[in-house]
C-alpha cells in the first residue's frame, strides 16, 4: 500500500491481517492493531486477557454454527510492537475459517493492513529506527545463516547505534557553536579551536572507516565463489566431486579431461558458496582449449576463494595463481593417499578416502566466514550517497575552522553533515523513502 495516495491511510485506524503464511496449516495467526482492538475482540466473544498474557477464547463467527477455538495474545499500547493496542489470534490454519474470521473483524470496524504497516507503525511510534525496520524485512528474506545473523545484528541496533552516537557528538558541537554565535560580543569561548578540530577529525575518521567497510562489503544477493585451479590431472575434479558428494565432474587419468568449467551451489556452515571446477593450466593448442583457459582465468579473477590444487609429491609446484584484491588462497595438497607420510605445507586431502575432503571443507567454511561481512546499512545505495555528502560537509567544516572563517559558515557546513547523517540513520526521512522501504514488506508484517 503506497504511503502517499489520494486517500492516505490514517495511522490511528485499526488494522487486521493474516500474519502467518497463507494456505492450509496447523496454526494461523491473525494480527490486529489499533484503538478498536479490545472492542473487536469482545464483539467476537473473546475475553481480553491481561496485557502480555495468553487467554483461551471461543470466537463467534458469522455463518459458522460452532465456535472457533483460539488463543488470544494481548499487548496494551504503548508497550507493544506497534505502540498501540495489539492482539494476535492463534487458531486453526483452515483457509475458509481464517477468511471468515478476518471478514468478521473487518465488519467490526477494522480495515485491511497494507504491506509493512505493522512495522511502519512501530517505526512511527519510535520502537524502531529505519535501519531496524529494514532489518525486519531482511530477517524475513534471509536465505542463509550468515544473512540471518547479519539481519539480527542490524535489528538489535548494531548498525545504526555507532552512527547515532556520532550524530549526538556533532549535535553537541553544533550547540556549542550556536551558543558562541549568540554570545559573539562577549569574551566567552564555549569550545576552543584545537578541540573543535580534534572532534571533527575523529568524526571524519569514523565515517571514512565506515565507507571503507562499505566498499569492501560482500556483494549482497550472490554467493561467494570458490574456484579449484591447478595443473592438468592435479585432482581438481575428484576433489570437486568429493565436496559436492556426486560424480558430476568427469574424472580420468588422462590430463585435460575438463574443458569447460563446472559449478555447484553448496552451504558451508550456513554460507552460500558456489564451487567451481576449472580446466587445468596448459598451453592452448586449439580454439576450444584456448576458450577453456580463458574461462578458467576469468573464474579465477572473480573468485573469493581460490583452491590451488597441487598433487602430493609434485616435483614442480609452479606459481600460485593471481588473486583478486580480497580473495583467499587455499593451497590444497591433493592425492595425499599416494604419500600419507608427506609433511608438505598445505591442506592434505584425498578424494578416495571416506572423509578425505573434510579438511578442505572446513578450510572453505573458515574462509567464507572471514569474507562475509554484516551489512553496514539496510540500503547500500541510500547509505553511500549520504555518507559521501556527510564527509564532504565535514571536510568543509574542518577547513572553515582551520582557516578561521566566519563561525556562521562552520555552523552551516556542520548542519549539512548532520542532515545527511540523520537521513542515513533514519532520524530524518521523507514519505517517498518510507514508501520505498515498507512497500516491499508482505502483508501482516
Amino acid at each position: 500500500m503506497p504511503l502517499e495516495s489520494t486517500a492516505a491511510p490514517h495511522p490511528d485506524d485499526t488494522i487486521v491481517a493474516l500474519s502467518s503464511a497463507a494456505g492450509a496449516a496447523a496454526r494461523a495467526i491473525v494480527r490486529i492493531s489499533g484503538a478498536k482492538t479490545i472492542a473487536i475482540l469482545e464483539a467476537m466473544g473473546a475475553e481480553v486477557p491481561p496485557p502480555g498474557r495468553i487467554g483461551s477464547a471461543s470466537l463467534r463467527l458469522s455463518e459458522v454454527h460452532s465456535p472457533l477455538h483460539a488463543e488470544v495474545y494481548f499487548f496494551r499500547g504503548p508497550r507493544s510492537y506497534t505502540g498501540q493496542d495489539l492482539a494476535e489470534i492463534h487458531t486453526l490454519g483452515s483457509p475458509p475459517l481464517v477468511e471468515r474470521l478476518i471478514a468478521d473483524i473487518l465488519n467490526a470496524g477494522a480495515r485491511p493492513a497494507g504491506p509493512g504497516e505493522f512495522t511502519l507503525r512501530a517505526f512511527l511510534a519510535g520502537k524502531l529506527d529505519l535501519p531496524q525496520a529494514e532489518a525486519v524485512q531482511a530477517v524475513i528474506e534471509a536465505s542463509s545463516d550468515a544473512e540471518l545473523k547479519s539481519a539480527l545484528i542490524q535489528l538489535a541496533g548494531g548498525v545504526s547505534r555507532p552512527l547515532h552516537d556520532l550524530r549526538d557528538d556533532l549535535l553537541n558541537l553544533l550547540a556549542d557553536s550556536e551558543a558562541a554565535l549568540d554570545f559573539a560580543d562577549e569574551d566567552i569561548e564555549f569550545v576552543g579551536k584545537p578541540e573543535t578540530l580534534s572532534r571533527i577529525a575523529a568524526a571524519l575518521a569514523r565515517l571514512k572507516n565506515v565507507r571503507r567497510q562499505l566498499e569492501s562489503r560482500t556483494v549482497s544477493g550472490r554467493p561467494l565463489r570458490a574456484v579449484l585451479v591447478g595443473e592438468p590431472n592435479a585432482g581438481k575434479s575428484s576433489l570437486f566431486n568429493a565436496l559436492i558428494g556426486s560424480s558430476t565432474a568427469l574424472v580420468s587419468s588422462e590430463a585435460g579431461t575438463t574443458r569447460d568449467y563446472l559449478a555447484a551451489s553448496l552451504l558451508f556452515d550456513g554460507i552460500n558458496v558456489e564451487l567451481i571446477d576449472t580446466a587445468g593450466w596448459a598451453a592452448a593448442t586449439e580454439t576450444i582449449e584456448e576458450q577453456a583457459q580463458e574461462l578458467g582465468a576469468k573464474q579465477t579473477r572473480e573468485a573469493d576463494i581460490v583452491l590451488w590444487c597441487v598433487p602430493t609429491g609434485a616435483s614442480d609446484e609452479g606459481s600460485p595463481p593471481p588473486l583478486g584484491e580480497h580473495a583467499v588462497l587455499l593451497k590444497t595438497r591433493t592425492k595425499s593417499d599416494l604419500d600419507p607420510s608427506s609433511a608438505a605445507a598445505g591442506l592434505a586431502c584425498s578424494a578416495l578416502a571416506p572423509h578425505g575432503a573434510e579438511t578442505v571443507r572446513s578450510a572453505i567454511s573458515e574462509a567464507a566466514a572471514s569474507l562475509v561481512r554484516p551489512p553496514l546499512a539496510p540500503s547500500q545505495s541510500r547509505c553511500r550517497h549520504h555518507l559521501d555528502a556527510c564527509l564532504a560537509d565535514l571536510q568543509q567544516a574542518h577547513r572553515h575552522v582551520l582557516f578561521d572563517d566566519p563561525a556562521e559558515l562552520f555552523a552551516l557546513a556542520l548542519r549539512g553533515a548532520l542532515n545527511h547523517l540523520g537521513e542515513m540513520t533514519g532520524a530524518i526521512h521523507t514519505n517517498d523513502l518510507l514508501d520505498r522501504i515498507f512497500s516491499r514488506f508482505c502483508i501482516g508484517k
